[in-house]
């Protein structure tokens, strides 16, 4: 079945996806989002982590960050902390900026039907269950098949269907595929009461370098505990390797005398286990009517805090270049030149964060002995990651009043 051309197809209804359908729109362009999975199917994921940044890339939409976020919390702090609980250091997280912008964090399913509800009252269709097989451009449009059976034809086509994207490979079948980290990611949300003192104060992410797993946690406004975990692995997590007995039971055995067994003891559904990833450097990121944005492009380290702020950050900029550039490889050449540098940069910051997170017994002395030190030596002039939390892009529409 073929459908009749559209002015711009999206492939992927996640974060980047639908924040691009709503940048297209601000660009005078009539977007459909083909999202792979179904309305109703649990988004993957715990929760996501809003920098400031990314905050700001909302406003530029001409979204209300407060509405979009308002499920969300503000965690402007972020609190290291030895395997013991003892305290390392103590870290600003972007923020608050002097216009009130706050890193924030939200849960991923709350965030994406957020996206999705913006999306919609902009008039941006959403189809469900279309999976992308392949995709081919040439003189006159692009056409997008998938996997169950249907085809479309389109002026543009957007590649935001994330890391292991179709859209990459088929603009460039020769592109690097996702590179293991080292580390696995799971979390989950306390459905039961938690020591007091595991309750952090409100609006600090705490961290805290366990002896085998890293751990983050933060109190919800919900007065649950939203965590995550971050154990080291040698070789990805296989899919129906673990149950969710023997992952709860692996968890408690790597937790085992630290801060996190509480946690997991307290949350009825653990989520995960997941393999993290990051991309080297993709070569290719647009052909002529087809181009990548977010993990499609340049998937950064979850340690980073960046990997839903730079699709954010990405939308902007790609609604922003084809409005400033009527001739649309002109638009997606100004776009590329736009993004890469920073995001290339931001995946190499990621990359180096993860490495740190789980070390050897020396390895994890000598950082946490140095830690404090280093950071009060790092942060003397300023924060050493304002070049990250301060960046700003076009403003496509403003937020009404």
């Amino acid at each position: 079945m073929t459908t009749n051309a559209h002015d711009a197809i999206v492939v992927g209804g996640g974060i980047a996806g639908t924040a691009a359908a709503i940048a297209l729109r601000a660009a005078g362009r009539t977007p459909v989002i083909y999202e792979a999975y179904g309305p109703g199917d649990a988004e993957r994921g715990v929760f996501v982590t809003i920098a400031v940044n990314g905050v700001n890339a909302l406003r530029a939409l001409g979204t209300d960050p407060a509405a979009v976020l308002g499920r969300g919390f503000a965690t402007p702090r972020l609190a290291l902390r030895r395997a013991s609980g003892r305290l390392l250091v103590e870290l600003p997280l972007g923020g608050p900026l002097p216009d009130g912008t706050v890193t924030t964090t939200i849960r991923r399913a709350d965030l994406y039907t957020a996206l999705r509800a913006e999306a919609r009252a902009r008039g941006v269709e959403i189809v469900y269950g279309h999976r992308l097989a392949s995709a081919r451009s040439g003189p006159h449009g692009v056409t997008a098949e998938f996997a169950n059976g249907r085809t479309v034809t389109g002026d543009l086509l957007v590649g935001a269907d994330g890391l292991n994207s179709r859209t990459r490979t088929a603009l460039d079948p020769s592109a690097p595929a996702p590179h293991f980290l080292g580390l696995l990611d799971t979390g989950g949300f306390t459905d039961r009461p938690v020591d007091p003192a595991l309750l952090p104060p409100a609006g600090v992410m705490q961290m805290s370098f366990g002896r085998r797993a890293f751990l983050g946690w933060a109190a919800g406004p919900d007065g649950r505990v939203w965590w995550f975990a971050n154990p080291s692995r040698r070789r990805p997590v296989e899919p129906g390797e673990f149950t969710a007995e023997t992952w709860r039971a692996h968890l408690l055995d790597l937790f085992a005398g630290e801060p996190g067994v509480r946690l997991i003891e307290a949350t009825g559904e653990i989520l995960g286990p997941w393999s993290t990833r990051d991309l080297p450097r993709v070569p290719v990121w647009h052909g002529d009517r087809i181009v990548l944005i977010g993990d499609a492009a340049h998937a950064v380290a979850p340690s980073s805090g960046q990997g839903a702020s730079m699709a954010l950050e990405d939308a902007v900029v790609l609604g922003h270049s084809l409005r400033e550039h009527r001739d649309l490889p002109a638009g997606l050449a100004a776009y590329e030149a736009a993004r890469r540098p920073r995001v290339e940069k931001v995946v190499a910051h990621g990359r180096r964060t993860s490495g740190t997170k789980v070390l050897g017994p020396v390895g994890a002395a000598m950082r946490d002995a140095m830690m404090p030190l280093v950071m009060r030596m790092m942060h003397r002039r300023g924060d050493p990651q304002a070049w990250i939390f301060e960046h700003r892009v076009p403003v496509l529409t403003r937020t009404p009043r």
